[in-house]
């Protein structure tokens, strides 16, 4: 579906990532509409060509015309949206999303959907340090992994849908995981990440320590600015899987710690061999 340029795309949500879908669909020749909260926003979209029309509120028009909507809303009000709006859908709409958690989103939507319409999950793991449709580029994708999290629910065309969507879009890597694989990964390549930046950045108050910082430090706290409404949404969301990942670290540090009050330079040097081979599997080819 998602190739043939005539079926309509709605996207619900136009900050970074919501802006920058757009901008990627917009270049292909797809129709797409924004329902977004404000006006503002709708307007430079309109005005940048990003989106071809969008609303404030929940357009009956924009929403029964679409042929596949993309969410980019917080976990809790896409929840909300789809109670209070899915009747405004198309029969055969095809929905997804940008969501960062799975297991409490996927089901609880698949269950309370309409039949004549299907929810297909996924996410895109790329991002910036700043938001809003202004800061969205078309280019966010190039490089980046997108994970589909399909339920034994989703039909195999929506499967490769939404498969296809992340290809379009520029992604380097598209994956399949079920929600609870998602979670299990997210828990500590993205979110477990962003508590070690949280905390490097705030366990030492010394005033003027960025007059003196090198490269070290910016890189390992580059996403400690953080919208903390989003991500502590996100971490108790999947409180369990991050409080795991955190005792694993919190563990391997310990590890550390004592090899240091030892005076173990063999541990510490093995440690730091073994750091070093797994990192050059994370280099972006």
């Amino acid at each position: 579906m998602i190739v043939d340029t005539s079926k309509k795309i709605l996207i619900v949500g136009l900050g970074l990532l919501g802006g920058s879908y757009a901008r990627v669909l917009k270049r292909f020749g797809f129709h797409i509409s924004a329902i977004t909260l404000e006006q503002s926003d709708i307007d430079y979209a309109c005005r940048a060509h990003i989106i071809d029309e969008g609303a404030t509120a929940p357009d009956e028009r924009l929403i029964g015309e679409a042929d596949l909507v993309i969410f980019a809303l917080y976990p809790h009000v896409f929840v909300e949206w789809i109670e209070k709006n899915q009747a405004l859908f198309k029969s055969g709409a095809l929905i997804t999303d940008v969501t960062g958690v799975k297991r409490s989103i996927v089901y609880q939507i698949q269950d309370m959907l309409r039949p004549d319409v299907e929810f297909i999950a996924a996410h895109p793991m790329a991002g910036r340090e700043v938001s809003g449709v202004e800061n969205s580029i078309d280019t966010l994708f190039i490089g980046a992994n997108y994970i589909v999290t399909p339920t034994p629910t989703n039909t195999p065309e929506a499967i490769k849908t939404c498969t296809e969507l992340g290809r379009l879009l520029g992604f380097a890597n598209v994956a399949t995981l079920s929600p609870e694989e998602h979670d299990e990964m997210i828990g500590f390549l993205s979110q477990l990440t962003h508590c070690i930046a949280i905390t490097l950045m705030t366990c030492n108050d010394k005033e003027n320590l960025e007059k003196f910082t090198g490269d070290s430090f910016r890189d390992l706290t580059r996403i400690a600015k953080i919208n903390d409404a989003m991500w502590s949404e996100l971490f108790l969301a999947n409180k369990d899987v991050l409080l795991e990942q955190m005792r694993m670290f919190i563990d391997k540090f310990t590890e550390l710690k004592d090899m240091l009050a030892a005076e173990d330079t063999d541990g510490i040097r093995r440690v730091m061999r073994h750091s070093t081979a797994r990192r050059v599997l994370f280099d972006k080819k």
